[in-house]
């Protein structure tokens, strides 16, 4: 009897067992048509946005991701009945036809896959274009087009999905049925692969998946864009997934958008002296001081700004750190009032070009690469979306450039038609309107290569090679790129001043944040989005040239301000605070402006911490390298 029952208990356990393991498959007969095209859509879509570039390659775990991520639908398609499960596979596969098909299309057109700046673009698309993407939808051009593989999956889908109904009315012969043994039999070794194929899947995915989790779960769209710079990102391999990061990135903005309105209402002037006439401000974008030759550099990267510096006009700050370096978060301090270390965040303060407007100062922004565009990152999108919201861009200016150029002389011809323009318009006798002019130059960004036209190249990658011998003659081209680059923009800065020589004007200049192109022996690159920030990194990426320029009429009207300035270049200072000062030279008396934070005011304080990333003291960083010297 005992041998007969430890059998059965054997026996019973196997059973168990192997109904256990069936279980697994049953996800997949019970929505194995969808999971099946589902499969196929998005390996056809991570084809189709595949980019035509060299070293181009699909996500190296897209297979095995993709069937963890249906198999956890499927098994949630499982739980339900059967009739309402069709239902809900057939909206589901709808939705994801749809939103491939966007993504084909969107890189087809674009260059891009669905980025949240389209879906913030097609927020504002109004009726008229609307029906204007219809009717190109509708053209037969759109038949060529790659997206039209999207289609002819779908309607191949929809025809095995009724393929029952129409083999039951045609009266065709079913599938001949199998032996129950074989059947066991198939179940079980189909359950097998289904377990190999899970742990697989879930090994080679679950990295992926925590990062996606936190990405997911950043609360502000600053945020969102710190975790995409680390080395760890996600992978949105999936069209679903960059929809939603699309919509995530969209409401987080959009709750940021909301403050920034609000904060209008405390955009409050008291009274405008306009005691500058003409006040320029000059963004420049990827230039730290250590490759300015007005700082010391030894290849002559800056001629034109040190000529100017010569006529003392030109007046160098020597002590001047971003708070960030990433542009969009530069770009948000130096907008907004509020300083580092005083309570709430950014968009609780009024921006200063809404008070500038307010106080009677016509204002004119040209940007080169904050203005809405379908190809655009993250990056861009965090930087330029409270710039680009009609209701506070409306607020904040009264022109604006409508086009980005290649290179940045472009903005120079904005700049001049915009007068030219006004010139046409302006009444014989009229008084001239104060000013504030706000360029945002390319700069230094990269790609370098791209950011000086051929004919005003001037340093070869030969030129390094005494002075750099360390570097390999790669790198020793990046950094000709980028020395080319910085002797471009000091062409273009000085052509700015150029157009204001004959006015009373106060030119102030200050690139976001500053740059690596293989500085010491780092061996980096551009910049390293890291937690930990030590002296180096704080030197080379956060330690920027600034500097103001003042037109003759203006110091001879102003010399009080132009000492002032004189006598402040050796202080400490951070560009968040930069608003500050604009406020004072135009004279405009707010509840927002603090003379403590003007570094031209007499209530300056100049032991405020500078803070970098709103976690690392930048001058006990400073001290600390000092004192190990």
């Amino acid at each position: 009897m005992q041998p007969n029952c430890e059998t059965n208990c054997i026996n019973m356990i196997y059973s168990k067992l192997v109904k256990g393991i069936r279980l697994l498959t049953l996800p997949i007969t019970r929505n194995g048509l969808f999971l099946v095209f589902m499969y196929a859509l998005g390996v056809v879509c991570a084809w189709l946005t595949l980019p035509n570039t060299r070293g181009a390659k699909l996500y190296d775990h897209l297979y095995w991701e993709l069937f963890l991520d249906l198999y956890v639908v499927c098994a949630l398609l499982a739980l339900l009945p059967r009739r309402l499960r069709g239902w809900v596979s057939g909206f589901l596969a709808a939705v994801c036809y749809v939103l491939n098909f966007a993504d084909v299309y969107c890189f087809d057109k674009f260059g891009s896959t669905l980025t949240p700046s389209m879906l913030m673009l097609v927020g504002e698309t109004n009726a008229r274009e609307a029906s204007e993407f219809i009717e190109l939808f509708l053209s037969p051009e759109m038949l060529l087009c790659p997206a039209m593989w999207i289609v002819v999956l779908a309607l191949a889908h929809v025809l095995c999905a009724f393929w029952p109904v129409f083999r039951r009315r045609m009266r065709l012969p079913s599938v001949p049925h199998i032996s129950a043994r074989v059947g066991v039999a198939c179940s079980v070794v189909s359950s097998l692969v289904v377990v190999y194929l899970l742990v697989r899947a879930v090994d080679e995915s679950w990295e992926n998946k925590q990062v996606t989790w936190r990405l997911f779960s950043q609360t502000t769209i600053g945020a969102v864009e710190h975790d995409l710079t680390r080395p760890d990102k996600p992978v949105l391999y999936a069209s679903p997934y960059r929809f939603a990061f699309s919509v995530f990135s969209n409401v987080l903005a959009g709750q940021q958008i909301e403050q920034l309105v609000a904060a209008t209402d405390k955009a409050v002037v008291d009274s405008c002296s306009f005691r500058s006439p003409h006040i320029v401000l000059i963004i420049g974008e990827s230039f730290g001081r250590h490759h300015s030759q007005q700082y010391g550099y030894s290849v002559p990267t800056t001629p034109r700004q040190i000529k100017r510096e010569r006529t003392g006009q030109l007046v160098k700050f020597s002590d001047v750190v971003a708070p960030w370096n990433l542009t969009s978060f530069v770009f948000k301090n130096v907008f907004s009032m509020h300083v580092v270390g005083q309570q709430g965040e950014w968009c609780d303060y009024p921006l200063f070009p809404q008070l500038f407007r307010k106080a009677g100062y016509e204002v004119c922004f040209l940007t080169n690469q904050f203005l809405p565009k379908a190809k655009e990152a993250v990056y861009d999108f965090s930087g330029g979306f409270f710039l680009n919201n009609p209701t506070l861009s409306e607020s904040m200016f009264d022109i604006r450039n409508e086009e980005t150029h290649l290179f940045d002389e472009g903005l120079l011809a904005d700049y001049d038609r915009i007068q030219e323009r006004k010139e046409a318009n302006r009444v014989d006798g009229s008084d001239t309107i104060s000013t504030l002019t706000i360029f945002h130059l390319l700069g230094q960004h990269t790609a370098y290569n791209i950011r000086c036209p051929k004919s005003k190249k001037h340093f070869q990658p030969d030129d390094y090679a005494q002075t750099r011998p360390e570097l390999t003659p790669r790198q020793r081209r990046f950094l000709s790129d980028y020395d080319n680059a910085c002797l471009y923009n000091d062409s273009v800065v000085d052509q700015i001043c150029r157009r204001f020589e004959n006015e009373s004007a106060i030119v102030i200049y200050m690139p976001d944040h500053g740059e690596e192109c293989y500085e010491g022996n780092r061996g980096i690159l551009c910049r390293r989005h890291t937690q930990k920030i030590d002296y180096d990194l704080a030197h080379f990426e956060f330690e920027i040239p600034f500097w103001v320029w003042c037109s003759r009429s203006y110091i001879e009207t102003h010399p009080d301000v132009f000492n002032q300035v004189k006598a402040a270049s050796k202080r400490r200072f951070m560009t968040d605070a930069l608003p500050h000062m604009l406020l004072y030279l135009a004279g405009i008396d707010a509840p927002s402006y603090h003379a403590e934070y003007n570094i031209l005011s007499p209530s300056y304080n100049e032991q405020r911490p500078r803070i970098l990333q709103d976690q690392t003291d930048y001058d006990a960083l400073r001290s600390a390298s000092l004192n190990d010297k």
